[in-house]
């Protein structure tokens, strides 16, 4: 009988996650490496980064500054990361950026930006690990990141955000149909209010307070639950879940 461990089957692989300066993305690197991986951790802020290393236990850890704008830094870190390891066991795409700003003074820029960091990077940086996964025959785990506001809708000031979001979603489930005959599986990760930098930036702590108090648990959630959820997707206890969208929200949205 197989394990039933969380982290079946992860010891000694290798994983990219990005975002992993804070929140999520700094919980998921290191719930992987505490399971044993060898995780190249890549955010834009490189202070965090730094902070992240003098906690992540022993390991062949990269950390890499990361801007998710740049489509060619992008390609270029995952065939680094490639060559390093050996291969891409695990991909956790958590790097995101949200702009509040209220509907009518939406710029341009401001769309390109949101649009660029969370949907166009996701499209990019999934195929360019898919086609590693796929060159060295490796049965890998891509985990993308959207949000459960990609189905209940914009609040806040945070339209660009959420159309980017629902876009993942999209993605996602193509990338699971295109890479699934090679034995690679392709999830997404809905979160909910969670207590992360993002949550806080430029919003109303009595929005934050009331998002919590609309949640049938009364609470936000926390970076680490979310963490754990990447690790079972990750694990080969998801082996049959393949373009799914697991919503992560505390029963904040139902479906």
């Amino acid at each position: 009988m197989s394990s039933l461990a969380l982290s079946a089957g992860l010891a000694g692989k290798s994983a990219i996650v990005t975002g992993a300066s804070s929140g999520i993305g700094r919980a998921t690197a290191l719930i992987f490496a505490n399971e044993g991986m060898n995780v190249c951790a890549t955010a834009r802020d490189e202070a965090g980064l730094q902070e992240l290393a003098r906690e992540m236990p022993a390991g062949d850890h990269l950390y890499r500054a990361l801007d998710l704008q740049d489509v060619q830094g992008c390609e270029s870190l995952v065939a680094e990361v490639d060559k390093h390891y050996g291969g891409i066991y695990v991909f956790a795409h958590i790097g995101a950026y949200l702009k509040r700003k209220d509907l009518f003074e939406v710029t341009a820029e401001d769309w390109d930006e949101q649009l660029d960091v969370n949907l166009r990077s996701t499209f990019f940086l999934n195929r360019a690990v898919g086609k590693t996964m796929i060159d060295r025959n490796i049965p890998g785990r891509i985990i993308n990141y959207s949000s459960s506001s990609w189905l209940i809708g914009p609040m806040k000031g945070s339209d660009s955000y959420v159309a980017s979001k629902g876009g993942v979603v999209s993605l996602a489930r193509g990338f699971a149909r295109q890479f699934g005959p090679h034995g690679i599986r392709v999830n997404v990760v809905a979160p909910g209010q969670i207590n992360t930098p993002m949550q806080h930036v430029d919003n109303d702590p009595k929005i934050v307070a009331e998002g919590a108090a609309a949640c049938p648990l009364r609470r936000m959630g926390e970076p680490e639950e979310l963490a754990k959820v990447t690790l079972f997707l990750a694990s080969d206890n998801a082996s049959f879940i393949n373009g799914a969208t697991i919503n992560v929200s505390g029963g904040l949205l139902m479906y």
